[in-house]
């Protein structure tokens, strides 16, 4: 009888060319397919919640698969960890309801983006933030975030490309924080637009360094045009921290 497994998986992202499978590169997704198929000797096809870029990192992402073998659901993350690559781990597995897909089940995911701010670039944060050493000034950063919180048309804010019905999206919190010299931003919400979490980072890295005012976040909101807003951030400074799915 098949059952359906969760996997919550965390991984850095700097060798991977993103999570869904593509013809061009080692992806997230290829990998935990082929330990899997490794593991139970049949074709398996995992199923994620969310299709990070290239050289982003997570974790708490959330993937499953459906399987007739009889290993317990639990032990699934201990027998994928002794098959998976040291930069990708499983950090639990369990059983769910035959119809649970986590791209399709309402849910607010939070993420995470760092940027080192200081003179110099410190090699050992190369990987999981963006360095940036024009000095930025935290509280106008966060005066701006808390402009984007709320329900909003968040086109100016979606990356070009992206075919979605609709860029109207739910941010349920926004922070930015300093400590010592890097500042976290960390952005909540029911669903993002391709690239926007790296897009509210540029953007307010231009706040912070002074080229327009926090307000003005609010015109760039109003103008629902992606020229409006600031750059796109680099991937290496953004983590998806987690997913937290709701009850229907």
């Amino acid at each position: 009888m098949k059952k359906r497994i969760r996997l919550t998986v965390a991984y850095d992202g700097t060798a991977y060319c993103g999570w869904q499978i593509q013809n061009n590169g080692k992806t997230i997704q290829g990998e935990l397919n082929r330990c899997l198929e490794e593991l139970l000797g049949h074709p398996v096809e995992t199923m994620g919640a969310s299709r990070t870029d290239a050289g982003v990192h997570a974790l708490g992402n959330v993937a499953v698969f459906d399987t007739d073998s009889r290993i317990p659901a639990e032990k699934f993350s201990y027998a994928l960890n002794q098959r998976l690559p040291d930069d990708i781990r499983i950090q639990d597995s369990q059983e769910v309801d035959p119809d649970f897909h986590p791209r399709y089940r309402e849910s607010e995911k939070t993420y995470r983006y760092q940027i080192l701010n200081r003179r110099f670039p410190l090699p050992t944060q190369r990987l999981y933030s963006y360095f940036y050493h024009y000095p930025l000034d935290a509280a106008k950063m966060q005066e701006a975030a808390s402009i984007l919180v709320g329900r909003h048309d968040f086109a100016s804010f979606c990356g070009a490309g992206a075919q979605v019905k609709t860029t109207v999206r739910l941010v349920t919190g926004f922070s930015v924080e300093r400590k010592g010299d890097m500042i976290c931003l960390q952005v909540s919400g029911r669903g993002f637009l391709y690239n926007m979490v790296r897009i509210f980072a540029g953007t307010l890295i231009e706040v912070g360094n002074g080229v327009y005012p926090p307000e003005h976040v609010q015109e760039i909101l109003d103008a629902r045009d992606r020229g409006a807003a600031g750059p796109t951030a680099p991937a290496c400074g953004l983590t998806l921290l987690g997913i937290r799915f709701l009850e229907t």
